[in-house]
């Protein structure tokens, strides 16, 4: 077990926040690089590479527009031999993929058969502020007799209707559980899964299709030995993580509104966040996957709660980046690696003709030693047809606006808590209030490795530390990695819609322990 230091960080931790000195040093190459302290499995582990990379079913609409899925437990074989329980979209980990198309708008009806109240956010999605996913917006199960336990806090019993207009450009995103202060644990038993939007600029394109665009979600758990999920906090009581004392909340329940304290361990060894031993792709360990010696394109999601990944293909091999988190390049970039923190997604092709077949290409994290630094492996099995291709041009995006201000949200630990601004999260008091249809650059600030995610807003990373952003940084985002004691400037749009939205680390940790904040869209 770590000992705590400094603001409740582990030693560990609080050596790699402050900054890039370790780099330097031999055989520290990770400590400065990851966000979360090692949660080790008591489970027998499978040898990496030897179960098949699933690829999560397509949901069907019920009927023109509208889908229903069905939250549920459910027990699913993610070690060999073992059986999980896994808090399921459909009953399944990852949940199904939806297939959207812009300019259709959807209805997605979310029942709760599960045990706890959930809230689904569609990570990306230009929605609609009732059916963003607010922390307090709740879907409760049948019978529940939960008292509210936040200022604001709406109860929906058993279903609420998530209405999606999908009037974005072609992107990759994802859906998740969002529930105050339990988002970690409960995206942690499962309750995750990709939305891919299309549109008639991406269906122009040359680009893998078919059985060669595969879908990757890739995220980190630990396992008890009968194969259980492993998590510092109990699944099936309150998490006295991630609140302060029952005395200082509104009901008696776990409210952020008091002192710090009461966080137990997640307030302790895991304050900087949980991270696993094993690495999951689609929910499944260490996976295969057959190829032929073609294009393939992959849609690479990082949804752990808080590792961070430095992406390589060996034995050697290039990455050519086609999309960010909200939609295609202008023109395709070329990367030797991919740093992806926890929210992000790149999509990427790889030419799998440039190895002989016979050849196992790993996709490897350089993050980290072990098991954990193998993520998956391909097999070049044969060669085969290929009309695909990589235009220099993709698309059109959305051009820069000019500014009218700037705003700063500094994201650090304050008085044992994660603060934005120096404030522990209050739902409903909003840090700050853009206009429709304007841009704003917001100067993003931190102590730590925190993934930003704003709600609503794409945005553009203009500079690092008043340099020019990494070439990896390109494209409209959502999600952007602050490394500690860096200033990241990016350029905020706010288009689609009025009302309340949310931007927080996407360290799900963090976010649990009050690193949220309210913006206005007025």
């Amino acid at each position: 077990m770590s000992r705590v230091g400094a603001g409740g960080f582990s030693r560990r931790a609080f050596l790699g926040v402050l900054g890039g000195a370790s780099l330097g040093v031999a055989g520290c190459r990770a400590t400065a690089e990851v966000a979360g302290q090692l949660l080790r499995s008591g489970a027998r582990l499978p040898k990496p590479f030897t179960v098949p990379l699933p690829i999560p079913d397509v949901v069907r609409p019920v009927a023109p527009g509208r889908y229903e899925v069905t939250q549920r437990v459910a027990a699913a074989e993610i070690l060999p031999g073992l059986r999980t329980e896994v808090w399921g979209y459909g009953g399944t980990f990852p949940g199904p993929t939806f297939e959207l198309r812009r300019g259709e708008p959807v209805t997605v009806a979310v029942r709760n058969e599960l045990p706890v109240p959930t809230s689904t956010h569609l990570h990306g999605g230009v929605t609609p502020p009732g059916s963003d996913g607010y922390p307090t917006d709740l879907v409760v199960p049948a019978g529940s007799a939960l008292r509210p336990a936040h200022p604001g806090e709406v109860h929906h019993p058993l279903v609420k209707e998530y209405r999606y207009p999908v009037g974005q450009r072609a992107a990759t995103l994802w859906y998740h559980d969002h529930r105050m202060d339990f988002t970690a644990p409960q995206v942690w038993r499962g309750l995750a899964g990709m939305a891919l939007v299309r549109d008639d600029e991406e269906d122009a394109l040359p680009l893998p299709r078919g059985e060669r665009e595969l879908p990757l979600m890739i995220c980190d758990r630990a396992f008890e030995e009968d194969g259980s999920f492993h998590y510092p906090q109990p699944f099936d009581t309150p998490p006295t993580g991630h609140g302060p004392p029952p005395e200082h909340s509104a009901n008696g329940g776990h409210g952020r509104h008091g002192p710090p304290g009461g966080w137990g361990k997640l307030g302790g060894d895991y304050m900087e966040g949980v991270e696993g031993d094993v690495i999951l792709v689609n929910g499944a360990p260490w996976p295969v996957a057959e190829v032929t010696a073609t294009r393939y394109r992959l849609r690479l999601l990082n949804a752990s709660n808080a590792r961070r990944f430095l992406l390589r293909l060996t034995p050697g091999g290039r990455f050519t980046q086609i999309g960010s988190d909200s939609g295609l390049l202008a023109a395709p970039v070329a990367h030797d690696a991919i740093p992806i923190s926890p929210g992000e997604r790149y999509d990427v092709v790889v030419d799998f003709s440039a190895y002989p077949v016979g050849t196992a290409v790993t996709l490897v994290n350089a993050l980290a030693d072990g098991p954990a630094g193998n993520v998956m492996r391909f097999v070049v099995t044969r060669r085969a047809p290929d009309d695909s291709a990589v235009p220099a041009v993709l698309s059109r995006p959305p051009r820069r606006v000019r500014p009218v201000t700037t705003r700063r949200f500094d994201f650090r630990a304050t008085d044992g808590a994660w603060t934005i601004n120096g404030q522990r999260y209050r739902p409903g008091v909003p840090l700050a209030r853009p206009r429709l249809g304007t841009a704003e650059i917001w100067r993003l600030t931190g102590d730590f490795r925190h993934p930003v995610h704003v709600h609503l807003a794409h945005f553009q990373v203009l500079a690092r530390n008043g340099r020019s952003p990494a070439a990896t940084d390109a494209g409209w985002k959502d999600t952007v990695d602050v490394r500690p004691y860096e200033v990241v400037d990016v350029l905020a749009r706010f288009d689609g819609h009025r009302g309340t939205y949310m931007l927080h680390c996407h360290n799900l940790e963090h976010e649990d322990m009050a690193m949220m904040a309210d913006f206005e869209v007025i």
